[in-house]
This record gives C-alpha cells, sequence and structure tokens, in this order.
C-alpha cells in the first residue's frame, strides 16, 4: 500500500517510474485513470483508481472534496474496461528448487497417502454439501408452509367476511420482512454472496482470483440468504446457490484451515497451492449441482462445460465421487425426515417426477415442433438477458448503496406478492378439486365448493412445487389465459428480481417461466386439430419449454441436456432436449450472450476465453502492453521493489524479471505475477 502520509522514496528509480506510470494506457488503448491527490493540512489524501469502472479522468476541486469521500449518487460504467481489482492465481506450480527438493524428499508411500487424501477430500465435500443443501430444503419447507398456511387462514376468513386488502397486507409484509432480513445480510455483511455465485465461481475456475468469494463468511450467508429469498417469495431457486456453497466448502475443507475463523487445523498442509484448489473447487461445483438436482453425471459435465479450465481422468473420477455423495447424502436425511428412512426417492433438491407414462411419449412428427420451440426460448432468453443486462447496469450507477439496495429488494418482495394477489384475485380459472389432488395450498376464493383457484397453484407455492405441477398436472387444470398471464408477468418479475442483493438463482425461475408457455404450447395445439390425443399430454410440451427458456437464458448445452434427463428419470427425452438446446443456444447467441458470460463482463472481470476474438488473431504483444513496462533485474535493490509495489500509478500486479545481455538489449528471464509474493519475500527478508 502507497504511504498516506508521507511519500517515501526507497531508490533513485522511484518518481521516474512514478511519472512514467502515469501515463501507462489501459489494455483496451484508453488512456489510463489518473490517481486524484488533494492537498490537505498536513497531509496527502490519496484517491486511486483501483476500479475501471469509475471515471477518475476529473481533478477534483476543493468544494468537492468533503462529497468525494462520500459515495457519488451514480457511478458511471463501463464494462469495456477491466476492473483492477482482481489478480490471478498460480494455477501453474512454481517449480523452484525448494518444490523440487520437497518432491525429491517425498516417498513412494507419502504419495499413495495423498491420493488417499484427495479421495478423502472429496468425500467430504460431497457429505457436506448434501448436508447444507437438507438443511436449506427443510429450513424453506418449514418456513414457507408455515407463511402460506398464515395467509391461506387469513384468507379464507375474509374471503367470506370481506376485507381481502388485509390479507394482501399480511402477504407483502411476510414478503417484505423475509426479503429485508436476506438483503441486509447480503449488502451489509457480504456483498459476494449475492446472486448464484455460479459467475463468480466460473471466474475463479477460470483462474481469476474474486476476493472473498470461497469464504467462510460468504457460505453462511449465501445459505441463510437463499433461505430467506425463497421464503419470501421472489421469484427465485435455491438450486444456483448450492453450486457456489458446494464451491466454498470445497476451498475450506481442501485448505484444512479458516481464514474467517483464523484458525489452522493443521492438515491437508500439502494442498494450500492454487493448483490444488482449483481441482477441489471443481469437485464442490458439480457436488453442488448433483445435490440440486440429482443428477451426479450433470454435475461433473457442469464443471467441465462452464467452470473448469484443465480435467484429466483421476479428477473425473474424483469428482463424479463427490458427486454421487452428494445426492446420496441429500437422499438418506430427506429420507429420515420424511419418516422413511433408507428409502432414496428425493435425489436432489428439485424433483420434476417421472416423465412414464403412455401419454408422454413423443412422435416423429414432433421434432420440428420440438426445434421451434428451442428457437422460441432462445429468443426469449436474449431478451430476458437484454432486459437484465441494462437493470444490472443502472443498479450499478444509482443502487449502489447498502441501503438502497435493502429498499430494493423489499420494494420487489412486495410488488411480487400484490402482482400474484391481483392475478389470483382477478382469475375465474376454477378447477375441480378431485380426492387425488396434489395442490399443496389450494385456494377456493371465489371459486364454487370443491373447486380451486388455478391461478394460485402457480404463484400461491414455492416455485419447485409450481413447476412440478405444470410438468404433471392432467390436461384441462389450466386453461389457456391462466398460463399466458402467469407467463408474462413472471417473466418480467423474475427479470426484475435476477440481480438484486439477495442470494438467488435463475434456474427454478427460467424452468418455471418456460413449463409454462410450454404447457400453453400443448394446449394451443390439442385445440387446432379434432383429435386431441395426437398431441398427448401438455406436460410433455411444459419439459421441453422449461428445457428450452432455461438454455435460452444460461445458454448451456451438453451439462444442461445430462441434467434434465437424469432429473425427468427418462432418457428417451434426450434426443429431443439436446435439439432444443442446442437450437436455443444458436438463436440466444445471435442476438445476446448468455446471462452469466454477460454479469462476468458487467463486473469488469477480465475472464479469458477458450477461444481469442475473431479479430485478434493480427494483434502482437507490443500492441497490448503497457509502456514503458515497470521491470526488475534479476539481481535488485529492496528499495527499488518496495517502491515498485507501493507505487500508486503501477495498477498492475506482474512485473517481468531481466536479466541484461549486451547494451540496452534485455531478455525476458522471469514473471513474478503475484504482488502478494513478493510482499511476503520481503516480510520474511526482514
Amino acid at each position: 500500500m502507497a504511504n498516506i502520509t508521507k511519500k517515501v522514496s526507497w531508490s533513485s528509480r522511484g518518481d521516474e517510474s512514478g511519472a512514467a506510470g502515469e501515463e501507462t494506457p489501459l489494455l483496451n488503448g484508453s488512456e489510463q485513470s489518473r490517481p486524484l491527490r488533494q492537498m490537505s493540512s498536513g497531509s496527502t489524501v490519496f484517491q486511486i483508481g483501483r476500479l475501471s469502472t469509475v471515471d477518475l479522468d476529473e481533478e477534483i476541486t476543493t468544494e468537492e472534496q468533503d462529497s468525494a469521500r462520500g459515495r457519488p449518487k451514480e457511478i458511471p460504467h463501463n464494462e469495456k474496461l477491466l476492473s483492477l481489482k482482481f489478480e490471478s492465481l498460480d494455477y501453474d506450480n512454481i517449480e523452484n528448487q525448494l518444490f523440487l527438493e520437497e518432491e525429491r524428499r517425498m516417498s513412494f508411500v507419502a504419495f499413495r497417502c495423498l491420493e488417499i487424501s484427495r479421495w478423502v477430500i472429496c468425500g467430504l465435500i460431497g457429505f457436506l454439501t448434501g448436508l447444507i443443501a437438507c438443511f436449506i430444503d427443510i429450513a424453506v419447507e418449514q418456513l414457507a408452509g408455515l407463511k402460506y398456511k398464515l395467509i391461506k387462514e387469513n384468507i379464507v376468513k375474509f374471503t367470506e367476511a370481506g376485507g381481502l386488502s388485509i390479507s394482501l397486507l399480511l402477504w407483502v409484509a411476510l414478503n417484505s420482512f423475509c426479503v429485508m432480513w436476506g438483503s441486509i445480510i447480503v449488502a451489509f455483511i457480504e456483498p459476494i454472496a449475492a446472486g448464484s455465485g455460479i459467475p463468480q465461481i466460473k471466474c475463479f475456475l477460470n483462474g481469476v482470483k474474486v476476493p472473498r468469494v470461497v469464504r467462510l463468511k460468504t457460505l453462511v450467508v449465501k445459505v441463510v440468504g437463499v433461505i430467506f429469498s425463497v421464503v419470501g417469495g421472489l421469484a427465485v431457486g435455491k438450486e444456483g446457490p448450492m453450486i457456489h456453497s458446494g464451491a466454498v466448502l470445497a476451498a475450506g475443507v481442501s485448505q484444512g484451515r479458516s481464514t474467517s475463523l483464523k484458525k489452522d487445523f493443521k492438515i491437508f498442509e500439502y494442498f494450500r497451492r492454487d493448483t490444488e484448489k482449483r481441482d477441489f473447487v471443481s469437485a464442490g461445483a458439480a457436488a453442488g449441482v448433483s445435490a440440486a438436482f440429482g443428477a451426479p453425471v450433470g454435475g461433473v459435465l457442469f464443471s467441465l462445460e462452464e467452470g473448469a479450465s484443465f480435467w484429466n481422468q483421476m479428477l473425473t473420477w474424483r469428482i463424479f465421487f463427490a458427486s454421487m455423495i452428494s445426492t446420496f447424502t441429500l437422499n438418506f436425511f430427506l429420507s429420515i425426515y420424511h419418516n422413511k428412512p433408507g428409502e432414496l426417492s428425493n435425489p436432489g433438491l428439485i424433483n420434476f417426477g417421472r416423465f412414464e407414462s403412455e401419454a408422454m411419449e413423443y412422435n416423429l412428427y414432433e421434432i420440428p415442433l420440438f426445434i421451434a420451440m428451442g428457437a422460441i426460448g432462445g429468443g426469449l432468453g436474449a431478451f430476458f438477458n437484454f432486459l437484465n443486462y441494462w437493470l444490472t447496469i443502472f443498479r450499478i450507477r444509482y443502487v449502489h448503496r447498502p441501503c438502497l439496495q435493502v429498499m430494493e429488494a423489499m420494494l420487489v418482495a412486495a410488488v411480487t406478492a400484490t402482482v400474484a394477489f391481483i392475478m389470483i384475485y382477478f382469475s375465474t380459472d376454477c378447477q375441480p378439486l378431485g380426492p387425488d389432488h396434489t395442490e399443496e395450498y389450494p385456494l377456493q376464493l371465489f371459486c364454487a365448493d370443491g373447486e380451486y383457484n388455478s391461478m394460485a397453484t402457480a404463484f400461491f407455492n414455492t416455485p419447485e412445487r409450481s413447476v412440478r405441477s405444470l410438468f404433471h398436472n392432467p390436461t384441462g387444470t389450466y386453461n389457456s389465459l391462466t398460463l399466458g398471464l402467469f407467463t408474462l408477468t413472471y417473466f418480467f418479475l423474475a427479470c426484475w428480481t435476477y440481480g438484486l442483493a439477495v442470494s438467488a438463482g435463475v434456474f427454478i425461475p427460467s424452468l418455471l417461466i418456460g413449463a409454462a408457455w410450454g404447457r400453453l404450447c400443448g394446449i394451443l395445439l390439442a385445440s387446432t386439430t379434432s383429435t386431441a390425443s395426437m398431441w398427448a399430454d401438455p406436460g410433455k410440451y411444459a419439459l421441453i419449454g422449461a428445457a428450452a427458456q432455461l438454455g435460452g437464458i444460461v445458454r448451456m448445452t451438453l451439462s444442461l441436456t445430462v441434467i434434465m434427463v437424469e432429473a425427468t428419470g427418462n432418457v428417451t427425452y434426450g434426443l429431443p432436449i439436446m435439439l432444443v438446446l442446442m437450437t436455443a443456444k444458436i438463436v440466444g447467441d445471435y442476438f445476446q450472450e448468455g446471462l452469466y458470460d454477460l454479469h462476468i463482463k458487467l463486473g469488469s472481470v477480465p475472464f479469458l476465453h477458450w477461444e481469442a476474438p475473431a479479430t485478434s488473431h493480427w494483434l502482437t504483444a507490443r500492441e497490448v502492453m503497457s509502456s514503458p513496462v515497470t521491470c526488475l533485474n534479476r539481481i535488485e535493490k529492496v528499495g527499488t521493489i518496495v517502491d515498485t509495489l507501493s507505487n500508486t500509478s503501477t495498477n498492475h500486479n506482474g512485473f517481468p524479471v531481466v536479466v541484461q545481455v549486451s547494451g540496452d538489449d534485455e531478455v525476458l528471464f522471469d514473471l513474478a505475477t503475484d504482488k502478494n509474493a513478493w510482499c511476503k519475500i520481503l516480510h520474511s527478508c526482514i
């Protein structure tokens, strides 16, 4: 860090490097923002431009000094600039003399013990991830059950006596109260726990060191926050945050210590390297997918497709082992909770149910229809991402204070409850309530005796149960108007909700939107022909629509196909789901990037994609490097290193170590990629 009270020069090169560094251009070719300095009485106040998303081009005047110390009302944002708060992870082992000597001292038995330790750690990751998923599921079921029972009793009471506005106020108050606490702990305690966490984990596995993304406090806030978000009735799901939770557990267990608790258990010390940590975080992300959807193979493919930048055969087996342990643990403890010990029928947090009836079979002539639905899902997904992109930019510019973020989350919760109540109140879609009904909280409202309001089945329920009802409720349960209105309103509510300062995922809202318009497509197809049996059960089209909508938003193909097949328990749907997801990705990519990639770009993260941009092959290194280069000699004075590290104009963290050959020619010798590594070396020499 720079000296705040006084600028001390440790070497004769300090002033030169500082002056030269102020004019260093950014990677995108624009001029670098200059550090702002405002002199005050007796001290120097530095305002260091650590984030490229803040405009620091204008000098601060004396009148603006006090306001500059606080938070600006608007933060200009440009996602084309890379943020300076991120550093890279050292995924390549530093094979120096000390490392080679340590490896040389290890015997064959020691290497075998290390391999066994890796399997043990993966087993612990799967077990703990399953426990976390079980805790979230039980907590949401209990708290949401209490909330819906209380509101239902209130609605039944005031339907006859009049005064349903009191029921609306109760619904709004309960939702806002739950969401308020879920947002407070995120906005004020750990902001990195907001959202699903999947973009951050993708960046971590890509080699970007995202601050505090795998801390214990992040895990606690993530788990508690997602419970409050789902119970608060937001258009969110609890499955996405499970991936982040599994990754945090993997990072903590594999290191044998906790920086949040400041506790070192003196175990697994060999694995305290970025290379080993990366592999275990991949296993944790896969275990989170397995616990969320009951899809261990899908979890492995998710880590391979979306996250990991390194892979080998043994890693595949260990990750699959962690995924299987995760889903088995969740199965086992949920069977005990449901008083059916040993009955492993709850593989994941979301259970799509079995698609095994004859009415759910599909024919060859339906394949083009499925592909068309995939195109619709890709278009709707691109529109969803487009709206959320500009909404997120608005939040970055104006809703950046924690108190404003909490107020926005409470506003969304209140609006969601109000919209749901209005839709249920004015709905005339009444369906008979049979003895074998599957509705958890059926609302009669103004329907006749023995009937229930079908709009309430979609709104007055947890999102997971709503998805299952759209998949498996018999034909005639919903009419076209109900599904159309629900799709329209829930689409915009989900788009508004994603990006709030709450822990929440987008998987289940996407599935719910797609299931609604997919079932609508099935009903419309059946109404166009005289033989409705030709198109069979609309639940089949609800499944295809759900896959199309989710694929259009997140743009996953291989892993999502396997996840959907495993969640439905019917491999015959593999071909149509694959075709739908491929079509949705192709159509969606034509208009807009995937949601996770957009949020990575909005975070100004230096994410390295698999392929370089098509127009970048003609570029050379000198065209994108900063100039002049801040470099160090192979034998360097300590004062020069201290000046280089403390120089506020040196915003990058990699310093080439060069060797003088002859004259002015220099040859690259090494590259110190981590400023923290230099600080540790200096600290050890003192």
